[in-house]
C-alpha cells in the first residue's frame, strides 16, 4: 500500500531555503506529485506521475530559481512554472502512453504510408494490375515526407506544425499544385484520425484542419484567362498530327489531343474510355473518381463533329466494345544492338498525363501557344466555348463532370460575357419617336 504523501513547503525561496537536503514532495492531485530536490548549492524541480501496481514514473523538469538565478519559464523556474510544467508533461507522456497502446505512435509519416497503400489497392481493384500509382505519390514524397513533419506524432501535433509546414513550402510552386499537396495530406491526415481515434487527441480533426487552412483568403483562380481561341486549338491538333506523323505515333497522339480538345473531360477519364462509348454523334465520357461519398452517374454523355467520328474510326472497326478506345505503343530496349535501341513492344492504353508532356511541348512550339500552355487548356476552352455560346452554367457543369458552383467561382467572365450579350437582345427603344413636324426647321428671314 502507498505510504501517505508528506507535503513539504516549496513555494517560496525562503520556504526551500529551510528544508534539508533530499527530495521533497508536494501534491498536485492524487496521482501527480512536483518534487523538489535540495542540493548544496540551489535545487531541481521533479515531477512523477502514478504508473499502477504502486509503481511511479518519475523525470526531472529544470532548475529551481534558488539563489542569483532569476527564472526563466523555461530551464529556470519558479515554483508556478513548475506547476504548469509538471501538468504539460504528464499529459503529453500519457498521451504518448495512449498512442502507444496497440503498437507504434502513429506519426505523419505512417499516415502517409498508409493512405497511399490504401489509395493504390483501390486503384488496382478498379483499373487492373496495370494502373499508375498516380501523382499524390510523387507529391507527398517530394514536399511532405522529405520534410521535418513527417516525423511528427499525431498524437502530439500542433496547429504551428502544419502552419509552419505549408508556409515553408516553395514559392515557386504553382497554387493549384500547393491545393493538391494539401489536400493530399489532409485526406491521409484526417485517415489515420479516424483509424487511430482510440489512441489521439479528440481535437486532432480541429488541429489538421485548422493547420492546413489557408493563412489568408485565397482569390479564386481565374481559369477564363488560361482558355484557348478556336483557331489555337485548331492549330494545336494541326500541331498534333505533325508530331504524330513525324514520330511514328500512328495516329495514337492525335486522337488523345482530339478527344480532349472535343470532350474537355480530365486525362483520368479520357485514358478510361472504352470502344463501345462511342456512339453516333456522341462520347460517353467515364465520370471522374472525385468527390467522396457523391453518388453519380458512370458516364457522360457528350456530343462531338462528325470530324471527332472520322478521326475515331480506325481504332473503333473491328475491336470489342470492352477494349480501350485510345492506346498507344510500349517500347522496350532491343539488347541484339551494341547501342541502345528502343523497339515497339506491345500496344496498350495510356496511363499518366505525364506521358503526354514531351510531346505536348513539342505540339505547342510548332503550333505557336503561348508558352506555358498545358493540355488541362483544352478543358478550359471547352468549358469557355460553351459558356459563351449560352448554354446553361448546370448543362456546361454537367458535361464536364463538375459543379456548377466551380463553374461560377472560376470562369466567371466568360458568364458575365454571355449574359451581356442575352441581355442585349432584350434591349427595347423606350423613348417615343421622333414626328416629322418635330424634324423641320425653321427658316431665318430676312
Amino acid at each position: 500500500m502507498a505510504k501517505t504523501l508528506t507535503e513539504a513547503a516549496l513555494t517560496t525561496r525562503n520556504a526551500r531555503a529551510g528544508l534539508p537536503q533530499g527530495v521533497h514532495w508536494r501534491g498536485l492531485s492524487p496521482d501527480v506529485h512536483l518534487g523538489y530536490r535540495k542540493q548544496k548549492r540551489g535545487g531541481r524541480w521533479l515531477v512523477r506521475w502514478y504508473q499502477g501496481d504502486q509503481k511511479y514514473k518519475q523525470e526531472t523538469l529544470g532548475t529551481a530559481d534558488d539563489g542569483k538565478l532569476e527564472a526563466d519559464g523555461v530551464a529556470c523556474l519558479t515554483f508556478e512554472h513548475a506547476k504548469a510544467a509538471a501538468a504539460r508533461h504528464v499529459s503529453a507522456k500519457r498521451a504518448d502512453d495512449l498512442a502507444a497502446i496497440d503498437g507504434p505512435a502513429p506519426t505523419v509519416r505512417l499516415a502517409i504510408d498508409a493512405y497511399l497503400v490504401a489509395q493504390e489497392t483501390r486503384e488496382v481493384a478498379r483499373d487492373g494490375e496495370k494502373a499508375s500509382r498516380g501523382d499524390a505519390r510523387l507529391r507527398l514524397t517530394r514536399h511532405v515526407l522529405s520534410s521535418p513533419l513527417a516525423g511528427k506524432m499525431l498524437h502530439s501535433l500542433k496547429e504551428s506544425d502544419l502552419s509552419k509546414w505549408r508556409d515553408g513550402l516553395s514559392s515557386e510552386l504553382a497554387a493549384t499544385t500547393v491545393r493538391r499537396i494539401i489536400n493530399d495530406l489532409k485526406a491521409a491526415l484526417n485517415a489515420a484520425a479516424t483509424k487511430d481515434r482510440a489512441r489521439l487527441p479528440a481535437e486532432i480533426p480541429l488541429i489538421i484542419k485548422n493547420g492546413l487552412a489557408a493563412s489568408q483568403a485565397e482569390t479564386p483562380t481565374a481559369r477564363d484567362k488560361s482558355a484557348l481561341p478556336d483557331s489555337d486549338i485548331r492549330r494545336a491538333i494541326m500541331a498534333a498530327a505533325t508530331v504524330d506523323e513525324r514520330e511514328g505515333w500512328d495516329g495514337d497522339l492525335l486522337r488523345l489531343v482530339v478527344v480532349l480538345s472535343a470532350t474537355g473531360a480530365r486525362f483520368s477519364q479520357v485514358k478510361r474510355l472504352a470502344v463501345g462509348d462511342v456512339q453516333q454523334n456522341r462520347l460517353m465520357v467515364p465520370t471522374s473518381h472525385k468527390g467522396r461519398g457523391v453518388k453519380k452517374a458512370s458516364h457522360s454523355a457528350v456530343r462531338v463533329g462528325a470530324d471527332v467520328m472520322t478521326a475515331l474510326r480506325p481504332v473503333v472497326a473491328g475491336r470489342r466494345p470492352g477494349e480501350p478506345l485510345l492506346e498507344r505503343w510500349r517500347h522496350k530496349q532491343d539488347k541484339g544492338h551494341e547501342k541502345a535501341v528502343w523497339v515497339r513492344d506491345s500496344r496498350g492504353p495510356w496511363v499518366t498525363a505525364s506521358e503526354l508532356s514531351r510531346p505536348w511541348a513539342e505540339i505547342v512550339k510548332l503550333a505557336e501557344l503561348p508558352a506555358g500552355t498545358v493540355p488541362y487548356a483544352l478543358r478550359h476552352s471547352s468549358i469557355v466555348r460553351q459558356l459563351r455560346n449560352g448554354l446553361p452554367v448546370r448543362l456546361v457543369a454537367a458535361l464536364h463532370d463538375t459543379s456548377a458552383r466551380m463553374i461560377e467561382t472560376h470562369y466567371s467572365s466568360a458568364i458575365i460575357d454571355a449574359l451581356d450579350e442575352l441581355s442585349a437582345g432584350a434591349v427595347v427603344p423606350l423613348m417615343p419617336p421622333e414626328s416629322d413636324d418635330d424634324k423641320v426647321v425653321p427658316l431665318r428671314v430676312g
